[in-house]
């Protein structure tokens, strides 16, 4: 009997890896083949092999956000045509009150046989460069219904029998101001569709279907007992935390995000009862995303290797009112629903620092910032530059915040400056970290950097959806809180401007928009930070002298010649003298 579990535990481990293996190599072949930038170098993706009933069976090394997104849109999809799949057909899908979390992450799925019967469906989700609608790019934060947000897909043909829909194929093409990218991009997702489809029927003809079928279901339930092993380990109780967006982009007022953890034995709750109502302005959050989001943290804290599949979902409650910023209903707008997601995982680690005060990093900062510029060159042809900066992280526990970073409950990278200098007619006058804009601690949180663009062409829009400029990142055991962000146009030029956080502007030839980051936040009293440490920032220029001593306390010398070290009995006097102070 020994003998017989041992086989079965290998061999389910060796499908897992199997079926990881072809979500990943789909996930390769769109960074290989893609067109836009967004894709192939931002890695704005996911890919799945999913079951017949719309179950996740494995999860490229993409994006967690995706994690349920994709069974929600799996699921409108067999709401259609569970009974009606053929092999060669490819679903396509993006409204996000059927499934879809906004309309730029567009689903294709094909379905998998074996002798005729439905095995399941490789996917693949890509966020397009433009989807239509009122502005460039399909994720203006000041539109304020869907209609206005571009091509609306329910679950239709996007292949039938092997060949492309070319009535759909034309609708969208004649909809999107960059239809080469977005059309290299289908192309790249079928590719990355055929090659999960094949790998998923070489999986059933070596286990056969039956037997495939009972090995992923066990691997669902062997996801879910990992899981709730690991939630049984957590204290049983409840945490709260609040945090916030600084405004919609139309007032002025701010958007509270509210969740209540509930862990009691093998269960975890996220109960966002008390967030905000949905807003104007297209920052919401739907109930697939803000759900995906919250799976994605609970794996992060639970820190078990667990296989990305729906197995995993089972032990977690998402609980958010209809009507909500994280549940919006029709026609609400949803495009840029990105800064959503940052606040939505902002307020769960909020939640969790309380459950476990030595595990969780203080605030970092993601992509709060998305930036499209978009026109048309001379000759009318059109250009659209769209990119989501990734900071960094707040400092944690037992290290500073990674500068530069995206944080770990997503996967995204900048674009290389070389890429859209190739690319748009756009010049990036500077691109760097910014010395003390960072929350201090025992541990710092990681730097700011600032983008300057510079418009080469005559005239452009720019579409900014930004933040935290209000409410900043949070620290965390005494750290502080990270800095705000700031955004400019043409800045010390006699025509310089500060832009709000979100909105539509215009730009002519040589205006320059200057966007710095926020900050990250800091974990612990920054009085108890190394001295070593404090020094090796200022030499390596991401601190300056004057915000060491007034921040850490550290009296930094510099003998004039660029060598630097510390003043041990200054700083001895200063801390205590800023300790004396605190505590008065």
């Amino acid at each position: 009997m020994e003998d017989n579990r041992l086989t079965i535990s290998i061999e389910l481990e060796l499908l897992k890896n199997a079926a990881e293996s072809i979500a990943d190599q789909m996930a390769l072949t769109i960074v290989r083949t893609a067109r836009s930038s967004v894709a192939k170098h931002s890695m704005d993706f996911s890919t799945a092999l999913v079951s017949a009933a719309g179950d996740v069976v494995a999860q490229g090394l993409c994006q967690p956000r995706h994690m349920c997104a994709i069974p929600s849109a799996a699921g409108a999809v067999l709401d259609r045509y569970r009974d009606r799949c053929e092999p060669g057909d490819i679903y396509i899908v993006n409204d996000p009150y059927e499934g879809g979390t906004h309309l730029p992450d567009i689903y294709l799925f094909e379905p998998c046989f074996l002798d005729g019967l439905l095995l399941g469906f490789s996917c693949a989700i890509v966020h397009h460069t433009d989807v239509g609608g009122r502005v460039a790019g399909g994720n203006a934060s000041n539109s304020t219904e869907i209609y206005q947000e571009g091509l609306r897909i329910p679950p239709l043909k996007f292949h039938d029998r092997g060949q492309p829909n070319e009535t759909l194929f034309r609708l969208i093409e004649k909809n999107v101001r960059v239809p080469d990218k977005v059309m290299g991009d289908f192309r790249a997702q079928v590719a990355a569709c055929g090659l999960g489809r094949r790998g998923f029927e070489d999986l059933a003809r070596q286990y056969g279907l039956e037997r495939l079928a009972e090995l992923f279901d066990r691997l669902l339930d062997y996801a879910e007992e990992l899981t709730r092993s690991a939630i049984r380990r957590l204290p049983d109780g409840e945490w709260d935390f609040t945090d916030h967006i600084d405004n919609d982009g139309f007032t002025d007022e701010p958007v509270p995000i509210h969740v209540k953890i509930v862990k009691k034995g093998d269960t975890v709750t996220a109960d966002y009862t008390g967030t905000s109502p949905q807003v104007k302005g297209a920052i919401n959050s739907t109930l697939s995303y803000t759900s995906s989001i919250t799976y994605a943290c609970v794996k992060s804290v639970l820190g078990v290797d667990i296989p990305n599949n729906a197995g995993f979902f089972r032990p977690i409650e998402v609980i958010a009112p209809e009507g909500s910023f994280v549940n919006p209903l029709l026609p609400a707008p949803v495009a840029a629903r990105g800064l959503a997601a940052m606040r939505i995982t902002e307020a769960l680690f909020g939640a969790f620092a309380k459950m476990l005060p030595d595990r969780i990093f203080a605030c970092g900062v993601g992509l709060d910032t998305g930036v499209t510029i978009a026109g048309y060159y001379p000759d009318r042809k059109p250009f659209l530059f769209l990119e989501f900066m990734y900071v960094s992280w707040g400092g944690g526990p037992d290290r500073d915040g990674m500068d530069g970073c995206s944080l770990p409950h997503s996967n995204y990278s900048n674009t290389p400056v070389e890429v859209i200098e190739a690319e748009q007619p756009i010049m990036i006058d500077t691109y760097g970290f910014m010395p003390d804009q960072s929350g201090a601690g025992k541990y710092r949180g990681g730097l700011a950097f600032r983008r300057d663009f510079r418009l080469l062409t005559e005239e452009a829009d720019l579409q900014l959806r930004s933040d935290r400029q209000r409410y900043l990142p949070y620290g965390l055991q005494g750290g502080r809180s990270g800095t705000p962000s700031l955004s400019q146009l043409n800045p010390d030029r006699p025509d310089e401007q500060t832009l709000a956080s979100k909105g539509l502007f215009a730009l002519k030839k040589g205006d320059v928009f200057h966007h710095v980051t926020a900050g990250a936040a800091g974990w612990g009293d920054p009085l108890e930070r190394e001295a070593s440490q404090v020094l090796d920032d200022v030499r390596n220029e991401k601190l300056t002298a004057a915000y060491a001593r007034r921040e850490y306390g550290v009296v930094v010398t510099n003998d004039g010649e660029g060598r630097f070290g510390v003043d041990e009995e200054a700083t001895v006097k200063l801390r205590a003298e800023m300790r004396a102070g605190a505590s008065a």
